[in-house]
């Protein structure tokens, strides 16, 4: 229970500090651990383990690729590549205009309907390279 209080008080502190700060979230990073009364390390560690804390905003849409096993078996892993080698967007990057956002992520709990992703908190199945085209184009052009 105590790690869930500290990782809401990071992001708190973080939103806080969003609006204050012209530069990165990381170099925010200093200021939240004082706050908090723990480490630098500490921050760092919870802010590179759970996916939703970010060191720089994400774009307009977030497009998440699940590449954990099921989802790897039916070829999550094509997508991702074809993601970087068509599109030229690698995982955890952003579009230079700042309206998409590929991030992986290790399980959507949609074995079944493999390989999953997620657009903007949108569940999709079966997600395949037409629709990670249409999604790149629609929503980075």
């Amino acid at each position: 229970m105590a790690i869930f209080f500290l990782v809401v008080g990071m992001e708190i502190k973080f939103e806080v500090l969003r609006g204050e700060l012209s530069s990165p979230r990381r170099l925010a990073l200093p200021i939240v651990a004082a706050d908090l009364n723990i480490s630098k390390a500490e921050v760092h560690g919870a802010i590179s383990f759970y996916h939703d804390f970010r060191t720089a905003p994400a774009g307009e849409h977030v497009l998440k690729i699940c590449r954990a096993e099921a989802c790897q078996s039916m070829g999550a892993e094509r997508l991702v590549a074809r993601a970087r080698e068509r599109h030229g967007l690698k995982m955890g990057e952003t579009t230079a205009d700042g309206r998409l956002t590929l991030e992986a992520v290790y399980c959507l709990g949609n074995c079944a309907l493999s390989p999953a992703a997620m657009l903007d908190g949108e569940l999709i199945g079966r997600f395949d390279a037409a629709r990670l085209d249409a999604i790149v184009e629609d929503r980075a052009a």
